[in-house]
């Protein structure tokens, strides 16, 4: 069953890539931001498809923490949905992409005609300006930018890597940037055609203001969107576990002895949710992290202390290209 709704929501999605863009194309030619319009209802009809066809919803939690005025999204990347749902929560978001996404037929050229912003991670500082220019453009639209720090898609566990660019366009632009966990993973992921049903969670962190130099300002985010998505996945896979122990013991007709529940990493702290309230800004987000990062076999990073732009240097440095 599984499978069929894997192959099924396939279908649907580029079919339906197919179809709205065949239909939306006029509305391209009638207003500026037509482009961003139709791309909203692909991702609505996404989200049909994803709950009626794959069994998967969403929650957003933190919309709180959305300041009024230009910002930048600094987002978790585990899955394709990264890419197509925020759109629905968030107002007419520019996403910054690969480069290589603007060939794909219809798909690139709503890329294109919807406003995103391509990023060249080859073109190292050049670069990186084009994109802050673009990026403000967008924001005097009254748009968020929505950014991928480890610039493409991550298989849940694997190590993080935060390119050093989303520093410099962090500080290029001068404004807060709002760190976006999530566990989009556990349901449709990084790699492979298999979809699961299931819950998946976005969540946006309390706000990072403007004016913190590269180190603190990478060791800060990194930690916050980390520790936040290991606790999304901790809670998936308790709320998992708490199932099927309940379906064993129905089975059994029994009154216990299902499953064991989920290995806590984290010592029994939990990341504070909108509904723990004045407990949120007092929560360890680093130690949090690191603490999460240690259950997974993941050293810590060194981070570089300096105010340097970074977008200049290394492979991909230029941060951020979702795919």
């Amino acid at each position: 069953m599984t499978l069929i709704r894997s192959l099924l929501l396939m279908v649907w999605t580029w079919g339906s890539v197919l179809i709205v863009g065949t239909l939306g194309a006029p509305f391209v030619f009638l207003s500026p931001l037509g482009g961003a319009r139709v791309m909203e209802a692909w991702a609505k009809a996404m989200r049909f498809g994803t709950k009626w066809i794959g069994g998967i919803t969403y929650e957003v939690r933190g919309l709180e923490h959305l300041p009024e005025g230009p910002i930048m999204i600094a987002a978790k990347h585990q899955s394709v949905l990264d890419t197509i749902m925020p759109t629905l929560f968030t107002n007419m978001p520019v996403y910054v992409l690969k480069q290589e996404l603007l060939n794909l037929p219809i798909f690139g050229w709503y890329c294109r005609k919807a406003g995103l912003i391509a990023i060249d991670r080859s073109g190292h500082m050049s670069a990186l300006k084009a994109l802050v220019a673009q990026a403000k453009e967008r924001m005097d639209q009254g748009r968020p930018i929505i950014i991928f720090p480890e610039g493409t898609r991550q298989t849940i566990g694997a190590a993080p890597d935060y390119k050093p660019g989303v520093a410099a366009i962090y500080m290029l632009l001068g404004v807060p940037c709002v760190p976006l966990a999530l566990n989009t993973g556990t349901s449709w992921p990084a790699k492979g055609i298999w979809r699961y049903p299931g819950k998946v969670v976005f969540e946006f962190l309390p706000v990072i203001p403007p004016g913190l130099k590269r180190g603190p300002f990478m060791e800060l985010l990194e930690s916050r969107i980390e520790g936040a998505s290991q606790a999304l996945l901790d809670e998936h896979y308790e709320e998992i576990s708490v199932r099927e122990s309940r379906k064993k013991k129905d089975n059994d007709g029994g009154d216990g002895g299902g499953m064991a529940g989920p290995v806590d990493s984290n010592n029994g702290q939990k990341a504070p949710t909108k509904q723990d309230g004045d407990a949120e800004a007092e929560f360890d987000w680093k130690a949090y992290g690191d603490r999460a990062r240690e259950s997974n076999g993941i050293r810590d990073r060194d981070f570089d202390g300096g105010d340097g732009g970074g977008g200049d240097g290394g492979d991909g440095g230029g941060g951020g290209g979702g795919d």
